[in-house]
């Protein structure tokens, strides 16, 4: 518990404290966002916000990941794990995908950067090579950070994906997540605040498997997941490292996290999802994000077969926008939903749990 809590305090400190920093320097370097014509007309105001806010989630993240450990080596704990390392590697190569599109997008001022194939290169491969590693580093019990069977709350065992189709999960995973926030990231704030609470939501999902391990004690309903621990070390300091950016990040945004932040903050909620064994789960804890990307997904078919939309705008914040919601309205009323959704993730695996033990609610 206390590296949960040193990770989630240095990462909020490094995280509100460079975000101006970044904001200072960006600004006087001119690197400001560029913003899409054919978005909704009251954007047009954020041309030129800092953007690539996300280094600071990174670093944030990094910093209070390896402070927990530090003092938990002094205090005889043990150190970064495999599971931990992967999945803040994965979310640290997005984040260079993203960096990279920033950059572009930056350089030649335009609201695209890398172009749909660069970016799908570069997403496939950060999750080919994730997946590779995940099914290495055995530990105690032969347990490595990735499984080749699919998950719900936990590995059903009777269904297995061999070394292709967990590769090929991975892909679609990888994929998945860091363009749904990435896709989610339109508002001031809302990406941060609702990754708070989907990241909050797995520190107790994933502390709850520690304190229920098989390793500890081998009893009906334990958890078989490598590296449960380091796991919510690696959730606090992503939720707090959040939390510090939205400070900066809330309406009006005094910075924007960029594609930088998004999809490097996609690729750890694949990563959460694959180690903690929870692939299926992460659906309905992060189901803001499913709902986002599925409107897009949504708005192209009926219109590709029907020739009419369903929104006025996708993704469907903009679509409240445009029928006369304030922006800090849609904000406010999405970050309800992301904390609904967190909810049912946590009643759900709970209620997984009881049903396993054969226990009943107090």
């Amino acid at each position: 518990m206390r590296q949960i809590l040193v990770a989630a305090m240095v990462a909020l400190a490094v995280s509100i404290s460079v975000t101006p920093l970044l904001i200072r320097v960006f600004t006087r370097r001119r690197v400001g966002q560029p913003i899409r014509e054919d978005g909704p007309r009251s954007h047009l105001a954020k041309r030129g916000t800092p953007t690539m806010g996300g280094l600071a989630i990174l670093l944030g993240m990094w910093c209070g990941y390896l402070a927990a450990h530090v003092i938990g080596h002094r205090g005889g704990e043990t150190g970064p794990t495999a599971s931990g390392l992967l999945v803040l590697g994965l979310a640290t190569a997005l984040g260079a995908v993203g960096f990279l599109d920033d950059y572009i997008k930056l350089s030649k001022q335009r609201s695209l950067g890398l172009t749909a194939s660069g970016k799908w290169v570069g997403q496939l491969c950060a999750a080919v090579v994730f997946g590779v590693l995940a099914l290495q580093f055995r530990g105690g019990g032969g347990l490595t950070p990735g499984s080749r069977q699919i998950s719900i709350v936990r590995d059903i065992s009777t269904v297995s994906l061999g070394l292709i189709g967990f590769l090929a999960a991975a892909c679609i995973l990888v994929a998945a997540w860091s363009n749904a926030v990435n896709i989610t990231d339109g508002l001031d704030g809302l990406a941060a605040g609702s990754m708070g609470l989907t990241l909050g939501a797995y520190v107790l999902i994933t502390f709850w498997q520690y304190s229920h391990s098989c390793a500890l004690k081998a009893v009906p309903g334990c958890y078989t997941v490598r590296d449960p621990l380091d796991l919510s070390i690696v959730c606090a300091a992503g939720a707090t490292a959040c939390v510090g950016f939205l400070w900066w990040n809330a309406a009006p945004a005094k910075i924007i996290m960029g594609d930088t932040g998004a999809l490097g903050l996609g690729g750890l909620l694949a990563g959460l999802s694959i180690t903690s064994r929870t692939e299926l789960l992460m659906v309905a804890v992060g189901a803001l994000f499913v709902a986002e990307i599925l409107s897009v997904l949504v708005q192209i078919v009926m219109f590709r077969t029907t020739r009419t939309r369903l929104f006025k705008m996708a993704p469907f914040h903009h679509h409240f926008e445009l029928t006369g919601w304030p922006e800090t309205t849609v904000t406010i009323r999405f970050w309800l939903l992301a904390a609904i959704a967190s909810a049912t993730g946590l009643i759900a695996f709970y209620g997984e749990h009881l049903s396993t033990t054969g226990s009943q609610l107090p």
